[in-house]
């Protein structure tokens, strides 16, 4: 079944369960924070990665990525010049199926998407050897930024843990965007190991490293 959300573009990718603050200024997507505040809870709107364009300026954005988050706006806090800081949160992957720019924003219609595992053997096995990856990346972050890195347990569901490595790895856009759309968490946790044992090998191989940040941006420049 599908609906018409509104859509906020954005140069990064949104995991469910993950984040976001957001520092709003710009025009249109100052209008679509207020459209959100006159409805009723909860306030959602579409986090949706951009594939060719700009968040600001002349160009804008011309082409959208197909797989999204839909993000909860849990708190809204207005600033004195009109301009709005936003807690956001990611809630279910979505589709884009049609994107309507009839509005000062973009609005899409969309289909959630469902948060499935996979094959639940293998699935369990993906989580080990994910989670094994993944402190021996965060291990390796730690030692190229003379720092330590405490982490508190990995969880063991194989759809949240897939989404707590693909928000933290660091990696470009393309990659993070293809973890987004992966149809399952198995597919996911594996792509993740891969990526994750690719990274560590290149930080072990480097002789500096810039001390890692899990935070995503504190603001969006939109």
């Amino acid at each position: 079944m599908s609906e018409m959300l509104p859509l906020f573009p954005l140069s990064t990718v949104l995991f469910p369960g993950m984040r976001l603050p957001l520092h709003i200024f710009e025009q249109r997507y100052l209008q679509l924070v207020r459209d959100l505040l006159e409805q009723p809870e909860p306030r959602q709107f579409g986090i949706i990665a951009i594939k060719k364009g700009r968040e600001t300026g002349v160009a804008g954005v011309e082409a959208l990525h197909e797989v999204g988050c839909v993000a909860t706006m849990r708190q809204a806090e207005p600033r004195d010049d009109g301009r709005f800081d936003l807690a956001t949160v990611g809630e279910q992957r979505f589709r884009l199926l049609t994107l309507d720019r009839t509005q000062p924003y973009f609005r899409g219609e969309i289909e959630r998407l469902p948060e499935e595992a996979g094959d639940a053997a293998a699935a369990a096995f993906a989580v080990q050897r994910a989670q094994t990856a993944f402190r021996r990346y965060l291990n390796a972050l730690a030692d190229r930024g003379g720092g330590v890195i405490s982490v508190a347990d990995l969880p063991d569901e194989p759809v949240l843990l897939s989404y707590v490595i693909g928000a933290a790895v660091i990696i470009d856009l393309p990659e993070r965007q293809s973890l987004l759309a992966a149809p399952d968490a198995l597919t996911r946790l594996r792509a993740e190991r891969g990526l994750l044992v690719r990274e560590t090998g290149m930080l072990r191989a480097t002789t500096s490293r810039p001390a890692p940040d899990f935070s995503y941006e504190p603001y969006s420049p939109n």
